[in-house]
């Protein structure tokens, strides 16, 4: 599998996963190996990891899928607001 072909598989798997998931995986990344594909990233339920697996089943069907996407983390990074007097 030469490089050119990776990358393009690789974007393909990304943009079902994020279509599948209606692009609630924060910080998605998704590793495609020879030997199995890789998804990291968080997601505020398990619902939405199961839908990225099913996402990359879409475009990889017999793949080997490591799914390593958090679940539950605080997905918001914002401060709280500061107190006004």
């Amino acid at each position: 599998m030469g490089q050119p072909h990776s990358l393009q598989l690789q974007a393909e798997v990304e943009q079902c996963v994020q279509d599948r998931t209606g692009r609630r995986i924060r910080d998605l990344a998704v590793e495609v190996r020879p030997e199995r594909v890789v998804l990291r990233g968080r997601a505020a339920t398990f619902y939405v990891k199961q839908l990225a697996q099913h996402g990359v089943r879409e475009v990889l069907p017999e793949v080997s899928l490591e799914n390593a996407i958090v679940v539950g983390e605080r997905l918001t990074t914002e401060a709280p607001s500061p107190a006004t007097a």
